[in-house]
């Protein structure tokens, strides 16, 4: 496929999906993932990644990771686009991509290297190196504050390069690189880090935004990219407003909420989570109480749920 009209794709809603995780074991659910990739589909979700942090990427095997990828895009079954986490090695990477493309994911999301060193034209060529050996195209997930933009403005040229996930929430830094990589590149700036920045994010140049949420309550969130897209200042920051108490419940403890308490909220409505994995250990009690009272705040309970 051509990849030119790929980044018109990500205007709206990128839907991080779970992996749930069995309570004895912790063995991946199937058939949970199954309930909350049709969760996802049912409510309108565009575009899909599995294997996203929210998906607990780093906490799968490679063959796991391969076979969530595989999953998804047989119950996808072409009504949504599907962006395909990969990672680690160089080489891993390549291989992870290659299995995603092989298996019909139509791109590929290329996580930040989480070595401990890394260096501004060794990041270029990782990057790079990934790209090139894909044929479907690939987002960059771009979340480390040390790094220079710099990177992003040397590859934003590549016709793979469709997209960047940008998870820095520093607006002005965000503003500035969106202003200096020529438009005719086709890039799509994607707020990356969800709801909570989706507005400053969209102020800055950013067409779509990342989501957690979406997992249990996709109506608001479509609320908000409705009104961001509509320029609907009212509804933004009221929507805004709504979600602020859960995000920010899940960027507690450096964001080691982050999953957990997507999760826990999923399991109060009825819909199938599991637990998460190490190194993410259930809620504690006072979160689970907070969690309960925004959910309750919201209205919503297993019965308000278009399951």
């Amino acid at each position: 496929m051509g990849h030119s009209n790929v980044s018109e794709r990500f205007s709206t809603i990128s839907a991080i999906n779970i992996v749930p995780f069995k309570n004895e074991t912790r063995e991946i659910d199937w058939k949970g993932l199954e309930k909350n990739i049709q969760f996802l589909l049912k409510n309108k979700l565009e575009v899909i990644v599995p294997n996203g942090n929210t998906g607990e990427f780093y906490s799968l095997t490679l063959e796991e990771a391969s076979s969530i990828t595989k999953e998804v895009v047989r119950l996808v079954d072409g009504r949504a686009t599907v962006v395909a986490g990969v990672g680690y090695a160089v080489d891993t990477a390549i291989e992870m991509g290659k299995v995603a493309q092989k298996v019909g994911a139509n791109c590929a999301m290329i996580h930040q290297p989480i070595h401990p060193y890394v260096t501004e034209k060794g990041a270029i060529e990782y990057f790079r190196n990934i790209i090139e050996a894909l044929d479907i195209p690939s987002i960059i997930y771009f979340k480390d504050p040390n790094l220079s933009d710099n990177v992003l403005k040397e590859l934003a040229p590549m016709e793979k390069l469709v997209g960047v996930k940008y998870a820095i929430n520093d607006l002005p830094r965000f503003a500035k690189l969106v202003r200096e990589v020529p438009k005719k590149h086709n890039i799509a700036w994607i707020c990356g880090t969800a709801e909570k920045w989706a507005p400053f994010f969209f102020n800055a140049g950013a067409v779509g935004f990342t989501s957690g949420l979406v997992n249990l309550y996709p109506e608001k969130s479509f609320e908000l990219l409705t009104a961001l897209q509509e320029d609907n200042k009212e509804i933004i920051w009221k929507a805004w407003s709504e979600l602020l108490p859960f995000e920010t419940l899940r960027a507690k403890n450096n964001n080691g909420n982050n999953v957990v308490v997507i999760k826990e909220a999923m399991e109060l409505l009825g819909l199938t989570a599991g637990i998460t994995r190490e190194p993410v250990a259930p809620l504690e009690e006072n979160d689970k109480k907070e969690l309960s009272a925004i959910l309750k705040s919201w209205n919503l309970t297993s019965e308000s749920l278009e399951v």
